[in-house]
């Protein structure tokens, strides 16, 4: 079975234009303003060549990464009138309009003689009556997932302008046993759940996973006989590289937006501040110099600045600071306690965790301080990341433990930017402090 990279080589150098963009096919979602109204969008079944059902599967999850993006609804396929066999050439538009399809997407699936598969789409823009993009794509068959994968972020960015995010994987930390033996591996799974592995046995702590920005790569932290050390996996081959000892560590590191450092808290002799790493000479600089407790600092992706959560202005809020540590300033001025700050990969916004009156609220707002708004609000709302195109976050949610020991579930939830496109992950066990890959193509 073929690695990630080879994979990503196979799919992209193999992928051809089917038809150019028509300048008359303007079909396009404003997600601009607000609360979005979601697209009608008609989703056939793909015609089939001795794959065994693999057609309407590839459709399946097309349909469910485009529902869940809050932004497109999928027309039940039994009001089609038209049948997939049929649209081989072109469809019938008519049809589709009788239906209030606005964007239409059809393709073909076929097992070639050397056991690939070849997997062909087109998105078409049903009331101009244009196609709007196709491609085709050739691969090995444990592989048609990631095509559909790549199908859906071809037409979220036709669709909006904007890049898609659904070829893509979260590393989580998945919880299991009692409160008192908690076990705690991490896990690795697509971002619609699925293909979920282990990377860590369970026989050490594992905390805060982050990804890096430009490999397949993660760091977390792991406590071995107690004591914090931070590691550096490859994702793909499992290579483990363990960066160093750090006693006292308050959040495990997270990478610079070129990948050649992290940034960290310690906490030595009893102070905690914000130091980073440079990855290949392992030279260890501090950044912040203060008596009071400065932790989870967070790159913006120019790398020119950190946004970190402080105390030291009595109460637990977000600062902003140069990378070298100066100018830190405030932004962080509602009611409430601020904390684990993430700098959207756009740049515009920062999210957060609110703590207010005994209740958890994941918000956003701009990196002066500005606009701020709450997405989401729960018992116990924590660890915000962001998909790759700025657009969605996830984080996880606590329930209540009830007086009889039962309840207290812990699992991974999304949230788009309006607030009102809030799931739930499905995951196979409790999951906590979810981290987003970037885009595997």
């Amino acid at each position: 079975m073929m690695n990630l990279r080879q994979l990503t080589a196979v799919l992209v150098l193999s992928s051809i234009l089917l038809a150019p963009l028509s300048a008359e096919a303007v079909l396009r979602i404003d997600i601009t303003q607000g609360n979005v109204d979601p697209l009608p969008i008609a989703i056939q079944t793909f015609v089939e060549d001795g794959t065994d059902g693999l057609g309407k599967r590839l459709a399946e999850v097309i349909t469910s990464n485009l529902e869940r993006s809050g932004l497109f609804m999928a027309i039940d396929p039994s009001a089609f009138i038209q049948k997939p066999q049929d649209m081989r050439v072109q469809p019938r538009f008519a049809d589709w309009r009788l239906i209030d399809a606005q964007a239409l997407i059809s393709g073909s699936i076929q097992r070639l003689p050397d056991g690939r598969l070849k997997i062909e789409f087109r998105l078409w823009d049903v009331f101009s009556e244009q196609q709007m993009t196709g491609l085709l794509y050739r691969t090995g068959q444990p592989n048609w997932r990631k095509v559909a994968h790549m199908i859906s972020d071809a037409v979220y960015e036709r669709l909006t302008g904007e890049t898609g995010y659904f070829d893509t994987r979260i590393v989580y930390v998945a919880e299991s046993g009692s409160k008192r033996d908690r076990i705690k591996r991490l896990a690795i799974m697509d971002q619609d759940g699925e293909n979920v592995r282990f990377l860590t046995d369970g026989s050490n702590l594992v905390l805060t996973p982050r990804f890096s920005p430009t490999e397949q790569a993660i760091t977390y932290l792991s406590y071995f006989h107690g004591n914090p050390r931070v590691y550096l996996m490859n994702i793909d081959t499992m290579e483990l590289e363990r960066l160093g000892d750090f006693p006292g560590m308050t959040f495990a590191p997270r990478f610079s937006p070129d990948g050649t450092r992290v940034i960290m808290s310690l906490a030595i002799d009893g102070n905690s501040d914000i130091y980073t790493m440079d990855l290949p000479t392992r030279r260890i600089e501090r950044l912040t110099q203060h008596p009071a407790i400065d932790t989870s600092a967070s790159y913006s992706p120019d790398g020119e600045r950190v946004v970190f959560n402080s105390d030291r202005g009595g109460t637990q809020q977000l600062y902003v600071m140069a990378t070298n540590g100066s100018s830190p300033k405030r932004i962080s001025f509602g009611k409430g306690r601020y904390a684990t700050p993430v700098w959207s990969p756009r740049g515009d916004l920062i999210a957060f965790t609110k703590m207010l009156r005994g209740r958890f609220f994941i918000g956003v707002m701009r990196p002066d301080g500005t606009g701020e708004r709450t997405l989401t609000e729960s018992f116990l709302d924590e660890g915000p990341t962001w998909a790759p195109n700025g657009r969605v976050i996830m984080f996880f949610r606590q329930r209540p433990q009830r007086d009889d020991g039962s309840g207290g579930e812990t699992r991974l939830w999304s949230v788009d930017l309006t607030g009102y496109n809030e799931r739930r992950m499905v995951t196979p066990m409790d999951a906590s402090d979810p981290a987003w890959s970037p885009l595997l193509q």
